[in-house]
């Protein structure tokens, strides 16, 4: 396998923490840093998750999402999570049985020192 970048370790080890997500809204809060703005580039965050699918490390998620919200979060978002009943836009990505093995790793290397 070959060296993984960095951002190709984060968008792993962001997916296996928080489940499957789109390039789209991992620019705006991969690996738990969240803002209004984002602080990666959607389409370069498209392109690397192309090539961890390439790699065999994601698979493009086809299942049903969790939308449901914690109670953390503002009370106007738990309406709107009531409300849609269907899938947000965007492709979703998720770990494939290799890349879960790898996101893994990664996270014991990155987080648990």
């Amino acid at each position: 396998m070959r060296e993984l970048s960095a951002i190709e370790k984060y968008i792993l080890v962001h997916i296996y923490k928080f489940g499957p997500d789109t390039p789209w809204l991992m620019a705006h809060r991969l690996l738990g840093n969240y803002g209004y703005t984002t602080k990666y580039d959607p389409d370069e965050l498209e392109k690397y998750c192309k090539v961890l699918k390439d790699d065999g490390l994601l698979v493009v998620y086809k299942g049903e999402l969790k939308m449901k919200v914690t109670s953390s979060i503002k009370p106007w978002l738990k309406v709107k999570s009531k409300e849609m009943k269907h899938k947000p836009q965007g492709i979703y990505y998720d770990l494939s049985k290799e890349g879960r093995k790898v996101a893994s790793n990664l996270y014991k290397e990155l987080f648990k020192k």
